[in-house]
């Protein structure tokens, strides 16, 4: 009997309402498909911050790198200034735990809930591969002359072979195994960012020849937003850079249906990947029992994949789309016609 060792972070806000609906569908799941595992809870967040003014332990990172996995609720407090938690807990443990792949399908499960005309499921339904460790979130840069009125301010661009070609190989490795059109597309600007742009068109042409079975193609990032819109059929598999991953995985969740479905992973493929709702810790639903588990519930499934639980985390997905499809009103907190626990008990039902 397979066994795993999963490191918890409820987080902030809702965070730990979603994880703990999240961890009612592991439970049954690990029951139907006889695998063992245990948990650890980590307190890592706002409260814990602004009680002992510590974002994270030393030993932290350490600490989590021992795990199968990490589940994470979410982390945003309303109490402590934009930046700090999410630069000194997300960031560091992305980069830290080298995950430097992250990935964000984007599924229609219900028409009712597109915001685009005549689009149905079989029109939505690709997979955006984010580079997840350097471009412009690297943080390098700086300021001369602040605060006057010769003032500059630089964001620098990091990108490094090694980088970049791991991201497209994990790209092209991902479609040949999951992709249903076995098509990728590098999405970027090389009209405009001559030199970050030129090597990621270079080494993704190159690796190319090693995939003679996979389709490649290629689209200028403002090209592909109006095409999410316009032709989101298009797309099967995507891979692009941190920054533009970040804008066009949110215009994804959108035409999918809302932030309520938008799972993701922050994926080292040879280490220790964390899995999360990407919607945020919306504070003001914080313990009302009404936000929607589902993106929690659907980066369980993501989490059970990537262990090697395949059949375990297709079924939770099935779970989730059957409940969309047959029992939710809405998708967004407090329209559901269901509360937050009683969405769990549906998946857990429909499993």
């Amino acid at each position: 009997m397979n066994s795993y060792k999963i490191a918890l972070i409820p987080g902030d806000g809702t965070g730990p309402e979603v994880i703990n609906e999240g961890l009612k569908v592991l439970e049954a799941v690990a029951q139907k498909y006889n695998f063992k595992y245990e948990t650890v809870n980590y307190d890592f967040g706002g409260d814990r911050y602004l009680r002992t003014n510590e974002i994270l332990p030393e030993s932290a990172i350490e600490e989590l790198g021992t795990f199968d996995s990490i589940y994470l609720g979410a982390i945003g407090h309303p109490d402590v200034k934009p930046g700090i938690l999410e630069k000194g807990i997300l960031l560091k443990i992305r980069f830290d735990l080298d995950q430097y792949i992250n990935l964000r399908p984007v599924q229609l499960y219900d028409e009712r809930f597109c915001p685009l005309k005549g689009k149905k499921p079989q029109d939505i339904d690709f997979v955006v591969v984010r580079e997840n460790s350097e471009g412009l979130y690297k943080g390098m840069g700086g300021f001369e002359n602040k605060g006057t009125e010769k003032e500059v301010a630089t964001q620098i661009s990091y990108n490094t072979r090694k980088g970049v070609e791991r991201c497209l190989r994990y790209a092209f490795d991902y479609t040949q195994k999951y992709g249903k059109k076995k098509q990728l597309t590098l999405c970027g600007k090389t009209n405009v960012l001559t030199y970050a742009f030129d090597l990621w068109e270079r080494t993704f042409y190159e690796i190319a020849k090693e995939y003679p079975d996979v389709k490649t193609d290629y689209a200028h990032v403002d090209a592909t937003t109006m095409w999410f819109v316009k032709n989101p059929e298009w797309f099967d598999v995507i891979v692009t850079d941190n920054m533009f991953g970040d804008i066009i995985t949110d215009l994804g969740a959108m035409i999918q249906g809302g932030m309520g479905l938008a799972a993701g992973g922050n994926i080292n493929p040879q280490g220790v990947s964390m899995f999360e709702p990407i919607g945020g810790s919306a504070p003001k639903y914080t313990g009302q029992n009404i936000i929607n588990p589902l993106a929690a519930i659907c980066s369980l499934a993501m989490l059970l994949q990537q262990l090697g639980e395949e059949q375990a985390a297709k079924s939770v997905e099935d779970a989730a789309k059957f409940v969309v499809r047959k029992k939710l009103k809405s998708l967004a907190a407090g329209k559901m016609g269901y509360s937050t626990t009683e969405v769990g008990d549906l998946v857990i039902k429909a499993l």
